[in-house]
């Protein structure tokens, strides 16, 4: 017979001391401290800020130490903490062409306005691991040279000055635009609160389905017009004031992605773009969210469905935030015990009539044989 497992709330207090002890480690290692995992994890600092909707990186640091590296459990905790916050106003749309760029690449022109920036990438490392880190953690040392903090312009603006980019209309009433972390997400949803649910997606998730475009599961490829990464400042107005002031700036990635237009009754035939933007350094996440952008796209362009899963708003929107997706399937290891029981019993009703109805035509079988 299946016997509930007892130990109530002593178990969970017991579960939560030996939760704390694993998380600290061995006591003879120095203790983590934040500043160490927001300047060398920075990555997953991004990555926590971005799908937990907050630009803290020392919050986002105190989460990932909380959550024992789980950047999933890190977001959550972002997320239940943002919930808390007073919002006392809005800010300005950020203007990304002002961006301070550290690095800015492109992928349809080599010769750009304001030159390419390589910056820091993974894309030529070697990949092989490299053991001098777990000496030192020394870094050699860069050549300096000048720094170029002037803006620059978005390379799809080349193509735009010749008419062959589709143009994008901007909204008249920003307030129109519906804000994902307060309102429920509702189809058909507009261009607006779609990009809101990829830049707070789970980026594994967002990844597969860029990728899945890419491999002819969705009429879509793409190049890669723009990708930059850099600082642009927040503005936001003050009604007593009468304008707009800077009251920070944050790290963003964005990239633009190119795509061929065949052209409709309406629309001559042209490039479209596939958007996307996130906190922090996440080209990766940025470039997936492009791609899915653009796929989920047909209907405003008149494409035809072709059923690829990034192409489905429902199925993409419903199953991209790793918070639903994590509550919905890690919710099936708590107590499910009267449920499981009633499954249990069914089972043995159907196994005992089948059973019998089996004992039955076996019984009549032998009695023919007999005769």
């Amino acid at each position: 017979m299946y016997v509930a497992v007892k130990g109530g709330e002593k178990a969970i207090d017991n579960a939560h001391r030996w939760l704390a002890e694993l998380r600290r480690g061995d006591q003879a290692v120095a203790e983590l401290e934040l500043d160490q995992i927001a300047e060398q994890l920075s990555l997953s600092v991004a990555r926590v800020m971005a799908e937990g909707s907050l630009f803290d990186p020392r919050l986002a640091a105190l989460a990932i130490k909380q959550a024992r590296g789980d950047l999933i459990e890190a977001i959550f905790l972002v997320r239940a903490f943002r919930t808390t916050l007073p919002r006392f106003g809005g800010t300005s749309p950020v203007n990304t062409g002002a961006m301070i760029c550290s690095r800015r690449i492109s992928a349809t022109f080599k010769d750009i306005p304001g030159g390419q920036i390589l910056g820091p990438t993974f894309d030529y490392t070697h990949r092989l691991l490299d053991f001098d880190l777990a000496e030192t953690g020394q870094v050699p040392a860069a050549e300096q040279g000048a720094d170029d903090a002037t803006a620059k312009p978005h390379v799809l603006g080349l193509i735009g000055r010749e008419g062959l980019m589709q143009a994008e209309h901007a909204t008249s009433n920003d307030d129109a635009i519906p804000d994902l972390t307060r309102e429920p997400l509702t189809y058909p949803a507009d261009r607006a609160v779609r990009l809101q649910a990829l830049a707070r997606g789970d980026e594994g998730f967002i990844l597969g389905l860029g990728y899945s475009t890419q491999r002819g599961y969705a009429r879509n490829h793409a190049f890669v017009g723009e990708l930059r990464i850099g600082l642009v400042e927040v503005e936001m107005d003050i009604p007593e004031l009468g304008f707009a002031i800077t009251i920070g700036e944050i790290e963003i990635t964005e990239c633009e992605t190119v795509n061929q237009f065949q052209g409709s009754k309406t629309e001559p035939a042209q490039f479209t773009r596939g958007y996307g933007l996130v906190f922090g350094q996440q080209e990766r996440k940025s470039i997936a969210m492009a791609l899915v952008d653009r796929a989920l796209r047909w209907r405003e362009l008149g494409e035809d469905y072709v059923g690829a899963p990034a192409q489905n708003e429902e199925f993409v929107l419903s199953h991209c935030d790793n918070i639903q997706a994590t509550g919905f399937v890690e919710h099936i290891k708590l107590p499910h015990y009267v449920d499981f029981q009633s499954e249990l019993e069914l089972i043995r009703r159907i196994r005992g009539e089948a059973g019998i109805q089996a004992d039955l035509e076996n019984g009549h079988d032998m009695k023919g044989a007999a005769e």
